[in-house]
């Protein structure tokens, strides 16, 4: 029988509003369901609105006549009864797919107990007391694409599988809200539901009952049709709720959680494409979201309205995980505006206009220079090394658009101008840090002549003060690896013995290390004039 998602029967009234009896629309049971007689073709049919419009191949009507209406044109499907599949109740698709079949030994095995004062002898007694022993200790079950429509028999649940904590029933025939109140309301330890793929329907106002799920903690609504409005009615019954994934049911947020979701520490709204950078605002105070997940929204422009250059925003003030993967970010100004979250530790930023291409890795460099208190990137952890080589490049590639826009060594000079200071809000604290960049550092070198790219540096041996100080032209190419192979045959020390770091008179005192064979010197801002030392 083929498998149509997301419809039932029950007790011969059809419930699921997205399936409709196909007649004259004489009658209304269950929301959008219409039936009467379809003169030309006998018999019973029902008239259903797939949730992948390809499958159908009209929008509800036949010949001019109008049996029940899609939101696609090619959505809709005339079908037999006898060719649906109306599901079946939560607990016999746990039996179906948890409990294991009696063996041969089983069939027929006696067993005698005791009722009152008078022994009765039972046969496969024994079996059932294994298989509700089986079911009472599951605590996570996955009922995917198992056909299951309601809850069934009230209290079943509870007394068969008391100790279920996790509940995955995605792609499932689940038609409305109370039917998964009715299934959570007997599982008192419920901490995660995933009911992600059933199309529901949900209460829309304030008099219908939303159900209490005190214990949830993590719940899956990803495509399920769930609008914002619905989901504040419903968020009442979450009180400890603290992971929320919405992705794909075109979502726009209309108003501001009032007294709900405030437990919220993940949210994912991914592919909700009618979501903008205004409606972001207005889940901005969540007091406890960490993590939010905002992939192929479509965004583009983001402007912390409450913050000036160089401040840091009131907004998302527990934000640590931003994931902006496959939207429309092409401007740095996006970027700059992220170093205003005063918690933002990691960022997820992959597949946009200004990650793309050739280059992609000073796009890598350009992003850690730009928000300075940023951990990971793209799930890679920024080492000290790496930053202060990004903070270094970064503060050398725009150093000469810094002096045309007022900036100088001498700070009592140096007044760069609003609108440089606006694309480059941290190019001052990196002048700072690193001090301002020297008129030798900004002369534009001629890229495809090898001495421009020569790097003059001494090298020492700070655990053989008897060896030569001596002094080396290295290309600022030339990967730590090729460094060692040199080093190697000049010192006859086995490569894999040596260990390379270097210094700068620009950086007294500190001391970092070459620990990446693959990366070159530039990569480590190793300038003219350093010293690298070398152990073994």
């Amino acid at each position: 029988m083929p498998f149509l998602p997301y419809c039932f029967l029950k007790n011969m009234n059809i419930l699921r509003s997205l399936i409709y009896v196909a007649k004259l629309l004489s009658e209304s049971i269950g929301g959008r369901m219409h039936y009467s007689w379809w003169p030309e073709y006998s018999g019973l049919w029902l008239g259903v609105e797939w949730d992948n419009p390809e499958r159908g191949k009209h929008d509800g009507s036949h010949e001019g006549t109008v049996y029940f209406k899609c939101r696609h044109p090619t959505g809709g499907s005339f079908v037999r009864p006898n060719k649906v599949n109306f599901g079946v109740d939560f607990l016999t698709a746990i039996k179906k797919r948890y409990v294991l079949e009696d063996g041969p030994e089983e069939v027929g095995k006696e067993q005698i107990v005791t009722i009152g004062n008078k022994p009765v002898e039972t046969i496969g007694f024994d079996s059932i007391i294994k298989q509700q022993s089986q079911l009472s200790k599951l605590q996570e079950i996955s009922l995917r694409n198992c056909a299951v429509s309601c809850a069934g028999d009230k209290g079943a649940i509870a007394k068969a599988c008391p100790n279920i904590r996790n509940v995955d029933v995605s792609r499932n025939l689940l038609s409305s809200w109370d039917e998964v109140t009715d299934i959570a309301d007997q599982l008192t330890h419920l901490e995660v539901l995933n009911l992600s793929e059933n199309k529901l329907r949900f209460p829309s106002d304030s008099l219908s009952p939303t159900g209490r799920f005190t214990t949830l903690k993590v719940l899956v609504l990803s495509r399920t049709g769930i609008t914002w409005a619905e989901l504040l009615q419903c968020a009442a019954g979450w009180p400890v709720l603290e992971e929320l994934y919405l992705e794909s049911n075109s979502i726009s947020i209309s108003e501001r959680p009032i007294d709900v979701l405030q437990t919220l520490k993940l949210l994912d709204l991914s592919s909700n494409r009618l979501i903008d950078e205004n409606q972001l605002f207005l889940i901005a105070y969540l007091p406890r979201l960490e993590q939010l997940i905002l992939s192929d929204i479509g965004i583009s422009s983001l402007h912390f309205p409450d913050s000036g250059i160089g401040c840091k925003s009131s907004m998302f003030p527990s934000l640590q995980y931003l994931v902006l993967n496959d939207n429309r970010i092409s401007q740095w100004s996006f970027i700059n505006e992220l170093d205003k979250l005063p918690s933002l530790q990691a960022l997820s930023c992959l597949r946009n206009p200004l990650t793309e291409g050739s280059g992609a890795e000073t796009a890598r460099q350009f992003i850690i220079a730009r928000i300075g208190q940023l951990q990971t990137l793209n799930k890679c952890k920024i080492l000290p090394e790496e930053r202060r080589g990004a903070e270094l490049d970064y503060r050398k590639a725009f150093g000469n658009a810094w002096k045309k826009a007022g900036g100088h060594q001498d700070p009592a000079q140096n007044r760069p101008n609003e609108e440089f200071l606006a694309a480059h809000p941290r190019y001052q604290s990196l002048c700072l840090k690193y001090g301002a960049p020297e008129d030798g550092e900004l002369k534009t070198q001629q890229p495809f002549l090898l001495k421009n790219q020569l790097l003059t540096l001494k090298i020492k041996y700070p655990n053989k003060l008897d060896e030569k100080v001596i002094e080396k032209q290295l290309p600022d190419s030339m990967t730590i690896q090729k460094v060692k192979g040199l080093l190697s045959r000049l010192l006859k020390i086995p490569v894999s013995d040596l260990l390379l770091s270097y210094e700068s008179p620009k950086m007294p005192g500190r001391e970092i290390e070459l620990e990446n064979d693959q990366q070159s010197l530039q990569f480590y801002s190793v300038e003219n004039g350093d010293c690298l030392l070398v152990r073994w």
